[in-house]
């Protein structure tokens, strides 16, 4: 249900793993290894038929459990002799979403990449400051390019998937996009997910150069929004 999966793309959201040149030894080594703090996709095992009806205006929550709404990155490091992936997160996603005569008509969903953090404060800091200049592009911003038709996405608790057109900024730039998101319709919940490709490089964010990894050009927007009717 292409509908919701894309909004949550505002992906929100997108950091990119790092380390700091200036650490070095067992703080370098850490920062290096550890995995990160993953956005998972979302899950069915508890859901139920849906209580509200598809059309209105959908606003992002927080959510709860595994299905608790969260945004973020993974990135490929490259080690010497090897090659990790690690993660970054944050649950502060606003938004809020249209659907009107069983499509999607219009709505954004804005992420504050000022609180992604992974598992090394060290790296989170690098991420914030050097590669998402945060400082000076606080947010990421998606905006869906409707109309989208959601009239297949079911009512009896099993997910489906769709695709989603719309615009991604990161990092002052704008890139027409199109999500595959997985949709949920459970109780008075809607519930999104999607893994995004994407090239740093398309958004201008650069990576410096580090002694102990690189970091890939490409990596992935990992996104997760629970949203209730208003």
């Amino acid at each position: 249900m292409a509908l919701m999966k894309k909004p949550w793309i505002t992906l929100v959201v997108i950091a990119i793993v790092t380390i700091v040149l200036a650490s070095v030894g067992p703080v370098v080594y850490k920062a290096a290894t550890d995995r990160g703090t993953k956005t998972e996709s979302l899950t069915d095992g508890d859901a139920k038929a849906a209580s509200t009806d598809i059309n209105g205006s959908w606003k992002i929550v927080r959510g709860s459990g595994k299905n608790a709404t969260s945004a973020g990155y993974t990135f490929h490091e490259i080690l010497p002799g090897k090659s990790k992936e690690t993660s970054g997160s944050t649950n502060k996603v606003d938004g809020s979403f249209t659907v009107s005569d069983q499509k999607l008509t219009e709505g954004s969903a804005t992420t504050d990449l000022t609180s992604i953090s992974s598992d090394v404060e060290k790296r989170d800091i690098n991420v914030r400051r050097t590669i998402l200049n945060t400082d000076e592009f606080p947010k990421a911003v998606f905006t869906i390019k409707g109309p989208v038709d959601v009239s297949s996405l079911p009512g009896d608790g099993h997910a489906d998937e769709n695709t989603v057109p719309g615009t991604m900024e990161i990092h002052g730039v704008k890139k027409d996009i199109d999500v595959k998101l997985k949709a949920l319709r459970t109780g008075k919940k809607l519930i999104v997910s999607s893994t995004i490709p994407i090239n740093r490089r398309d958004y201008d964010i650069e990576s410096p150069q580090f002694v102990a990894a690189k970091i890939d050009e490409t990596g992935e927007i990992n996104l997760l929004l629970t949203m209730e009717k208003q």
